[in-house]
């Protein structure tokens, strides 16, 4: 790893200024969880880092109108306890609580997860079951877009690292009617590569039977976060019992195309993990949503 120089904006245009006076040698730091041992093994370079922990608000999480907004720069640690989250997105509570060890949590930030670009990213899973968007800022200004369209392959965002920089991200608050969950499974319970993880949101009617919105967020199944969207389909208007989970989950493993693996165990294994855990966290998000 080497760098020659160290910088801390004391604003989001500071930092993107920097990043474009840099001509592509920059990178953004806050957690470095990710970025540190990528530059240690040479998979990223950097002559100068910009650590953007200093800027004010990018930690913050906050109800702003019909939004939580979640800063780039908020920690999983962060997200695990915080009310707002518990309360009004639990997936992404749940899911925070998965990633790494109590040190990394403490350290890791949302957007580098986000920006990793990996296909079984605790935090994109949940998002991506949150339906949320992403604020981008670049020497232009700044603009909200849709998470999913953030990925290209393992390890590539469409996020230029070196030119711009995630600032927050943005959902709609869990209502009534409505809940979510994150389901795991690794080879042990912490600092361990999911084999599969699934994250849901579902809305109820009013009568609390059927399904009005159905949201499947599934990894690694995929090049990218992959949502399931036969299985949300096969779940839209219909009595939501356990048939209808367990179709829905049985879907799901149809949808999702996991590769054999030393690191992550067989493709059959693997896709009936994904059928089982699709049919628990459906199952615990039902039961949430009818209170």
């Amino acid at each position: 790893m080497a760098y020659d120089d160290y910088v801390t904006p004391s604003s989001v245009e500071e930092a993107v200024a920097a990043l474009a006076s840099l001509r592509g040698a920059g990178r953004i730091i806050s957690g470095g969880t990710d970025l540190i041992l990528q530059l240690q093994h040479r998979e990223r370079e950097a002559s100068c880092l910009i650590d953007v922990t200093t800027i004010r608000g990018l930690s913050e999480i906050k109800r702003d109108g019909s939004f939580v907004i979640v800063g780039a720069a908020a920690t999983f640690a962060q997200l695990e306890r915080h009310p707002i989250i518990r309360g009004q997105a639990p997936v992404l509570a749940q899911a925070a609580s998965w990633v790494g060890s109590p040190q990394i949590r403490n350290v890791g930030t949302l957007a580098g997860n986000v920006v990793n670009a990996q296909p079984a990213a605790d935090g994109s899973i949940a998002l991506l079951a949150l339906d949320a968007e992403a604020e981008i800022a670049n020497l232009t200004g700044r603009q909200w877009v849709p998470l999913s369209s953030l990925f290209v392959s393992p390890g590539v965002s469409r996020v230029d690292a070196t030119m711009e920089m995630i600032t927050a991200f943005r959902f709609r608050p869990q209502a009534s009617l409505e809940g979510s969950a994150f389901e795991r499974f690794a080879r042990r319970k912490a600092l361990a590569l999911p084999l599969i993880n699934v994250g849901v949101r579902v809305q109820l009617d009013a009568d609390r039977s059927r399904a009005r919105a159905v949201r499947i967020a599934i990894g690694p199944v995929a090049p990218v976060p992959f949502r399931a969207c036969e299985a949300e389909k096969a779940l839209l208007d219909r009595e939501l019992d356990e048939a209808a989970v367990r179709e829905a989950a049985a879907a799901a493993a149809l949808e999702s195309k996991p590769r054999s693996s030393l690191l992550r165990a067989g493709k059959e294994y693997r896709v009936e993990l994904v059928r089982v855990l699709t049919q628990r966290a459906l199952s615990r998000a039902i039961q949430s949503a009818r209170g």
